[in-house]
């Protein structure tokens, strides 16, 4: 889908810090974190919300999400992850992405109420990237 964000990103057209890429899915780093790490997975295939998400995708969708909620802990020291989605209402971008948050008791995160952050610059993000991909590997 040639006018989608995130479809423009899977092809590499729109660069983004990918994190983890497979031959159904693709996460990068949100470019408007809640908290440094925050990382969004969406199928390479376009979809627009999970009802949409076809039943052989469902797995590997599962399994990467499992594997990017246990990177945050292994990669950022993390002491647990927030993972959630829109469909359609507050669905910035019309394409199923999935996010995980980093989370640690206190961190200020209440309810659904997302303050964003940024990253002090490309090289910040590079750095979460690398932190993220060792921990997948492990």
């Amino acid at each position: 889908m040639a006018e989608c964000l995130f479809c423009g990103i899977v092809a590499g057209d729109v660069a983004a810090p990918v994190v983890l890429r497979t031959p159904e899915m693709v996460a990068f780093l949100d470019h408007r974190p809640v908290f440094k790490g925050h990382t969004l997975l969406v199928p390479r295939e376009h979809v627009d919300t999970l009802t949409d998400l076809p039943a052989k995708m469902r797995d590997p969708f599962l399994h990467a999400a499992q594997r990017l909620a246990g990177a945050v802990v292994a990669g950022l020291g993390a002491q647990g992850s927030f993972v959630a989605m829109n469909n359609v209402v507050s669905q910035s971008v019309p394409h199923l992405h999935l996010h995980v948050v980093p989370r640690t008791k206190g961190d200020g995160l209440r309810g659904f109420f997302w303050p964003r952050t940024r990253y002090a610059d490309d090289a910040e993000a590079k750095e979460y990237v690398d932190r993220l991909r060792t921990a997948l590997k492990e």
